[in-house]
C-alpha cells in the first residue's frame, strides 16, 4: 500500500516536467503555486508573475480561507472552496499538483494538499522538492500566465480530517488521539516567542519539527526514515493522530509524512496554537518559560 500512496501523494520534478512537455497540463492536470511569505520578506504573487511552472495557476491562501475568522488561514466554507478552485479550472476529475517556492523546498504546499483532501478531493499531489529544486534541475519556467477554463468542483468537507478547539479540549482529558506538534522545539517548549505570541504546547502533545521530514536538498525523506522518526517519538501510526502547529500550515507536513507511510487519516487542528493560546485556560498551556518565571 505504501508504494501506491507514495506515488499519489508526491510527484517528482521529472514526472511533472514530462507532463508539461507532453502538453498534459489542462482540464485533467492542474498545477498550483501555493506559495505564501510574510509580506515584508517576499511577494508570492509577484514572484509567480515573474516565473512559475508552465501552465501553473496561483493558489492564493489569503483568498481561499475563512476571512471572517480571527485566526489565520482557517478553512473556508465548502461553497467558497468549490468556487475558488473551480475558477482555477479544477473539477472533481482533475489531478492537482501543488508546489511552493520556499527556500526549504516545501512549506505551504502540504497545506494546499490537505485542503483539497479535507474537501473530498483525493487526486492531489505535492511536487517533491518544490520550485527550488525544479529550477535547480533545469526544468522550464515561464512568466506567461495561463487562463484556465473554469470548471465545476463539488466540495464536501471530510470532518474526520479536521479537529476543532472543543475536540482538542476534550482530548486533553480523554487522550483518545495522539497529538503531534510540528513547530520548532523552542516554540513547542515555550522558550522562545512564536511569531509574537507566548509559546508552549497542548498538554500531551509530542514535538516533531516539520523540517525533520525534509532532506537538506528540500525533498521528503524516505518512508523508512519517516517511520523511524515517528517510532523514536513514540507515535503509533496504527492509532488516531492529530497534527497541530502555529496556524494549521506546517501541521500538514505531519499529515503528509504519515500519509506516505500508509496512514491517510491524520486530522489537523485547524486553529492550532493561534486559537489555543487565545481560548484555552492557562493550565492547558504547557510552557517551560512559565515554570522558569515561577
Amino acid at each position: 500500500m505504501a508504494a501506491q500512496v507514495l506515488g499519489r501523494a508526491l510527484v517528482t520534478a521529472k514526472w511533472l516536467s514530462e507532463a508539461v512537455r507532453a502538453g498534459r497540463v489542462g482540464a485533467g492536470l492542474r498545477v498550483l503555486d501555493a506559495s505564501w511569505y510574510p509580506p515584508q520578506e517576499r511577494n508570492a504573487r509577484q514572484e509567480f508573475r515573474e516565473r512559475h511552472i508552465p501552465g501553473a495557476s496561483f493558489f492564493d491562501i489569503e483568498e481561499c480561507r475563512d476571512q471572517s475568522s480571527p485566526y489565520d488561514f482557517m478553512l473556508p466554507s465548502e461553497a467558497h472552496f468549490a468556487n475558488y478552485v473551480g475558477r482555477l479550472g479544477i473539477s472533481n476529475d482533475t489531478h492537482v499538483v501543488v508546489y511552493d517556492g520556499d527556500k526549504l523546498g516545501t512549506f505551504y504546499a502540504p497545506r494546499a494538499w490537505w485542503m483539497f483532501r479535507a474537501f473530498g478531493h483525493r487526486d492531489v499531489s505535492v511536487l517533491n522538492g518544490g520550485f527550488k529544486n525544479w529550477v535547480k534541475e533545469g526544468h522550464p519556467v515561464t512568466a506567461e500566465v495561463s487562463q484556465p477554463t473554469p470548471a465545476v468542483f463539488k466540495a464536501k468537507l471530510d470532518k474526520a480530517l479536521l479537529k476543532t478547539f472543543e475536540e482538542m479540549m476534550e482530548n486533553v482529558g480523554s487522550r483518545q488521539f495522539q497529538v503531534v506538534d510540528s513547530r520548532p522545539e523552542g516554540r513547542f517548549r515555550g522558550t522562545e516567542l512564536d511569531q509574537g505570541l507566548e509559546s508552549g504546547h497542548i498538554p500531551g502533545a509530542v514535538n516533531i519539527p516539520f523540517q525533520s521530514f525534509l532532506t537538506e536538498s528540500g525533498h521528503e525523506k524516505s518512508i523508512e526514515e519517516i517511520q523511524q522518526m515517528f517510532r523514536e517519538n513514540k507515535v503509533d501510526l496504527s492509532k488516531p493522530l492529530t497534527a497541530t502547529c502555529r496556524k494549521g500550515v506546517t501541521a500538514c507536513h505531519i499529515a503528509l509524512a504519515a500519509y506516505l507511510c500508509g496512514k491517510p487519516d491524520v486530522s489537523v487542528y485547524d486553529g492550532s496554537w493561534s486559537e489555543w493560546f487565545h481560548r484555552a485556560p492557562p493550565q492547558y498551556k504547557v510552557s517551560e518559560m512559565k515554570r522558569n518565571k515561577a
